[in-house]
This record gives structure tokens, C-alpha cells and sequence, in this order.
């Protein structure tokens, strides 16, 4: 299954498979990766990293959003063969352990019925290792309201809602700002796309999530860049309001 690879920001690239994004971000120290993705992206994350002049032992970080099934498939693997730590929130420390057991507001059986345009992705999601995710193990501790001392120095932004102890990520210095499943521009459950938070079926609390985007408009990004969907360009400001008028689904 092909990959899109791409830059998306000043030393930030985006690697896109199966409709689920990772992002490399590179300085002088190395690279960081914000989340893992489904257990498939592992070859064309290799190439991605091979394409931008690194090597696998150039990852000094793996930082997750969220530890979602979709966001840790290759944690483990980058744990074992590079020793790459990865760092989560504690609130989600078992969820990474455990990657399906996550909270959710709504049954997730009805919406391939529901939404038909759904199931072409659930489908690519499935094929490239969604059902088969190994959890990590020992996630260092990522602390909100903070820079992080990895490369690209992301600031920790606090987004529970869609699970418990999500984050978003902010590069300051690159006009972006990294929102994993707390602000999306295609939701997997629904097909929908366009600024919007993830249907119920895999988010835990949708009014929370919503409330909390504020830190994401705070930042005045110029680029967000979701754990789904095509990155938005026209400002962080417009990607929450119009999120908040999409509302749940």
C-alpha cells in the first residue's frame, strides 16, 4: 500500500498511509516522530526517513497524541529494534499498553451502516494492521503546558476529549501546530471531511473535545496538521470554529 510523504512545514514532514498521518520533525539534533500510525507504515516510514537523509537511529523521539490503536502500530517495534523512547501522557500510559480498550460515546458497529462512505477507509485501516496492534511499553511521561526537550521542541498543549490525557503539539517557531485526533479533517468513522472532531465512536467525550480546542485556536497556527486528513492551512482560529459548527457526529 503506497505512502505520501511529503513537507508540510518547515522541517516537518508528513507521512500519510491508510488515512492515518505521522510527522517527522527535524533540527540539528536529530528527528522526532509524532505518532505511530498502523503496523504497515513501518517500511514507508523507513523510506520517509531514508528520503530525508536519515536513518532509523536518527529518531530521538516518538511522541504521541493519543495512544489510540492508529497512533502506536509501529511503538513497539521502534522500541525493540532502535530503543526510540516514546512519550505519552500518564493518562494514557494503560491505554498504550492496551490500544483498543479506549473509551467511547457511541457504538462503533452502526456507523459503517450509517455512514457507507466509511467503509472504504475502515476497510484500508483494517488491511494495514489495525485489527493486530501491539501495545508499548514504559512510555516516559509527557507533561502539559511545557516544552518538550526533543527535537523541533514541541510545547505540550492539554486536549482531553477525545481520550483522556490527549495533547496537541505546537512548533511556535514553524507556525504549526500538531492536533493528532483532537481536530481532524477527515473523520475515519463518518467519511466526512473538512475541520471537525472524531464521530463518538472513538471519541470518549465530544463536548469536552470541543471545549478544549480552544488551546488549539490559542495558538494563532498558521498550519494544523491532524492525525487524519489533509493538513489545513488557513489558520487555527478557522479550523476550531468551523470544527465547533460541524459539531459531533
Amino acid at each position: 500500500m503506497s505512502a505520501t510523504v511529503r513537507e508540510v512545514a518547515p522541517g516537518v514532514h508528513l507521512v500519510s498511509h491508510s488515512y492515518v498521518n505521522c510527522y517527522l520533525v527535524e533540527d540539528d539534533d536529530g528527528v522526532t516522530l509524532v505518532d505511530a500510525g498502523l503496523p504497515r507504515v513501518w517500511y514507508p516510514l523507513g523510506y520517509a526517513l531514508r528520503l530525508l537523509g536519515h536513518r532509523p537511529s536518527d529518531l530521538r523521539a516518538l511522541v504521541l497524541t493519543h495512544a489510540h490503536f492508529d497512533h502506536v502500530g509501529v511503538a513497539r517495534r521502534l522500541q525493540d529494534r532502535f530503543g526510540v523512547p516514546v512519550w505519552a501522557t500518564a493518562e494514557e500510559h494503560e491505554l498504550a499498553t492496551h490500544p483498543y480498550r479506549y473509551a467511547h460515546e457511541n457504538p462503533r458497529a452502526t456507523y459503517p451502516l450509517a455512514h457507507p462512505a466509511a467503509v472504504p477507509i475502515l476497510l484500508r485501516m483494517a488491511l494495514s494492521g489495525a485489527l493486530r496492534v501491539r501495545g508499548t511499553r514504559a512510555a516516559r511521561v509527557l507533561e502539559t503546558g511545557k516544552v518538550l526537550d526533543v527535537p523541533g521542541r514541541p510545547y505540550v498543549l492539554p486536549t482531553p476529549g477525545h481520550t483522556w490525557g490527549h495533547v496537541a503539539l505546537h512548533l511556535p517557531d514553524r507556525d504549526v501546530v500538531l492536533t493528532g485526533d483532537a481536530l481532524v479533517t477527515l473523520d475515519p468513522y463518518t467519511g466526512a471531511t473538512g475541520p471537525r472532531i472524531v464521530a463518538g465512536a472513538a471519541t470518549a467525550d465530544s463536548a469536552l473535545n470541543l471545549a478544549t480546542l480552544d488551546a488549539v485556536a490559542a495558538t494563532g497556527a498558521r498550519t494544523v496538521l491532524p492525525g487524519h486528513g489533509e493538513p489545513w492551512t488557513q489558520g487555527a482560529r478557522l479550523a476550531v470554529e468551523l470544527a465547533r459548527a460541524a459539531g459531533p457526529a
